[in-house]
């Protein structure tokens, strides 16, 4: 019988220039592939969506927010937070009727979609 040497693993993430985890060598965002596996999509599938993802890898990911998902939730949160904080941040400084043309424009497309 062949002796298999069995070698601990690293998670495949990468936290890059702006404190944002990324997967792989890639730029593709932890949050993606956890909300994709949240919303109940196989390796395979979130594999499918992000071609630059390894199947490898994303099981990596996955079986990494499995055992760290109190961390994970609770930095994908905090990333959520912020994301809040700019939107509201750069919508304060936009002019009240550029906001009601767009609303318009939003307007006018619901009406020909519905």
């Amino acid at each position: 019988m062949t002796a298999l040497t069995i070698e601990p693993m690293t998670a495949p993430l990468h936290v890059d220039e702006t404190g944002t985890i990324r997967v792989g060598g890639t730029r593709l965002l932890l949050d993606l592939v956890v909300s994709a596996f949240n919303d109940d999509a196989a390796p395979e599938e979130i594999v499918s969506h992000y071609l630059v993802l390894r199947l490898a890898d994303a099981y990596a990911v996955i079986a990494y927010y499995l055992d760290h998902k109190q961390e994970i939730d609770a930095y994908i949160a905090e990333g959520e937070e912020k994301g809040k904080e700019w939107r509201a941040f750069w919508e304060a400084r936009i002019p009240e009727e550029v906001k009601q043309r767009l609303r318009d424009a939003r307007a006018r497309l619901d009406a020909k979609a519905g």
